[in-house]
């Protein structure tokens, strides 16, 4: 049986597998693909809905503990596919 968590955006919850993991290192939000990093996570859809949503209700804020805003530049890049570049490829 597959783990199940909560997306921040749309409240629903999913299997684990169909979410991203997202952590802030240094108030920056930064994809965590692999699940591993450490620190508090924030889970989520990979839809700009459910993004969006979570940062206009401050939900990765709050689910992440921190207290100042939080760049979500590097989020939204990767939803907008610049970030699904691998090593060198263009």
């Amino acid at each position: 049986m597959e783990p199940v968590r909560t997306c921040v955006g749309c409240r629903t919850r999913a299997p684990r597998s169909a979410l991203l993991r997202v952590v802030a290192i240094d108030s920056v939000l930064v994809p965590d693909e692999r699940a591993v990093m450490p620190g508090r996570g924030a889970w989520v859809h990979e839809t700009n809905e459910c993004v969006d949503a979570a940062i206009r209700r401050r939900a990765f804020v709050r689910a992440l503990r921190v207290a100042a805003p939080l760049d979500t530049q590097t989020i939204e890049k990767r939803l907008n596919g610049y970030g699904n570049k691998v090593n060198g490829s263009k």
